[in-house]
């Protein structure tokens, strides 16, 4: 495994950068098994498909973030807590698989409330509005650029579809299980 450290920023579009929120901001911890299904465009006009089983876990102050391989060994972990996120990628796959940056962030602008975004996207003046079943996440310009279709208004139950404009992938996302606990 290639262990990499770095902040709390992730890139939301070509060189636009966000911080993400805290683990407490989710409001409840949790523990979910959750299957992530992407497609994103490949150089031979067709697109490319990738599934990643991945186990999350959320607590007030950490998440822990783990993906697993089809055979079930763990091709990638993060560790999230006091500002400073910790990643792994297992040898040879570092170019293969999305960032674990990236599949966090992509998992919190679709857990975390509205109102832990909103500091965040405001930082580079960017908007996120929410309709009983949509979440849409828009640029300086007022453009789309996310936008997250859930199947229930509990989105641990349910599928979740993700689609970002800009950098042109799509994702689902299917719990499979979870355990919540109020904080």
């Amino acid at each position: 495994m290639v262990s990499t450290p770095s902040s709390t920023q992730v890139e939301i579009s070509p060189s636009v950068f966000v911080s993400l929120p805290t683990p407490s901001e989710l409001g409840y911890s949790v523990t979910a098994s959750q299957l992530i299904s992407a497609t994103w465009p490949s150089d031979s006009n067709s697109n490319q498909s990738q599934q990643l089983p991945v186990h999350l876990e959320v607590s007030e102050e950490h998440i822990a973030l783990a993906g697993f391989s089809s055979w079930g060994t763990r091709i990638l972990s993060l560790d999230y807590q006091h500002d400073h996120i910790e990643t792994n990628v297992l040898n040879g796959l570092e170019n293969t698989l999305p960032a674990p940056e990236q599949i966090l962030f992509n998992l919190m602008i679709t857990l975390w409330p509205i109102s832990a975004w909103e500091g965040p996207l405001n930082q580079v003046e960017w908007k996120i509005a929410d309709t009983e079943y949509q979440r849409t996440v828009y640029d300086t310009s007022g453009n789309s650029v996310i936008i997250i279709d859930y199947e229930n208004s509990d989105p641990l139950t349910g599928l979740i579809e993700f689609e970002h404009l800009q950098l042109g992938y799509s994702i689902s996302i299917q719990t499979l299980n979870a355990e919540l606990h109020k904080q």
